[in-house]
């Protein structure tokens, strides 16, 4: 009995840790995400089509990201996705830290600013996504569709989700979103920097009587 009962509270502080790593992460993504806004350098392909809808809707940048999130955790219906509670969280609480951080940011009125905004957003959004991503509470909404739409047709990861970028990048763009020098920075830093991160903070399974020395959890691909 006594065994059980602390096998019952590690799982308790586990699953508390988990939690707020989530929410800190999330929250880090999104004010990160405003450093990479006010920058002016560039986005990454899914906040290009979000800055681009901004222009045509009467919504905040965070409004627009909750939004979109929303309508793409309705897509995850038919291609039987089931959202966990870091999904929900990612919907709500990225595009409330975006306009938050937003509103506190000055605008950078030098090239140096906009540089030291665009480097931190960049390494600052690869360690938020280690720390959400190692909670392993729920696939983002956006990387829900394409691992949704791979599971469904059989197609391969890099065509699904070059193919979904792409179009929200081209999209995002024509809109008046904004490409840049940082979009490319993005793209090729924010691999590396999650990896290099992601083993500090991923959440490790409790061992089990008789298992060898436990492994780390199974890890989503996941950004957003």
């Amino acid at each position: 009995m006594a065994t059980v009962n602390l096998a019952r509270a590690l799982r308790g502080r586990r699953m508390t840790r988990r939690m707020v790593q989530l929410v800190i992460g999330l929250w880090l993504y999104g004010a990160t995400m405003a450093l990479l806004v006010e920058s002016g350098l560039g986005l990454d392909p899914w906040d290009v089509f979000h800055e681009g809808l901004t222009h045509h809707l009467p919504l905040t940048f965070g409004q627009v990201v909750i939004l979109v999130g929303a309508v793409l955790l309705l897509l995850w219906v038919p291609l039987r996705q089931r959202p966990g509670i870091g999904t929900v969280l990612n919907v709500v609480l990225i595009g409330i830290a975006v306009d938050v951080t937003l509103a506190l940011l000055p605008t950078p009125d030098t090239l140096g600013v906009q540089v030291g905004f665009l480097l931190v957003g960049v390494v600052g959004n690869g360690i938020a996504g280690a720390l959400y991503i190692g909670a392993d509470l729920g696939t983002g909404p956006r990387d829900g569709l394409w691992t949704g739409i791979v599971r469904r047709t059989g197609r391969s990861v890099r065509l699904v989700r070059t193919s979904l970028e792409v179009t929200v990048l081209v999209v995002g763009f024509v809109l008046g979103g904004t490409v840049g020098v940082g979009t490319v920075l993005y793209a090729l830093a924010i691999g590396p920097v999650v990896q290099l991160f992601l083993p500090l903070t991923q959440v490790r399974r409790p061992e089990r009587p008789g298992a060898s020395a436990p492994g780390p959890e199974p890890v989503n691909d996941v950004s957003r």
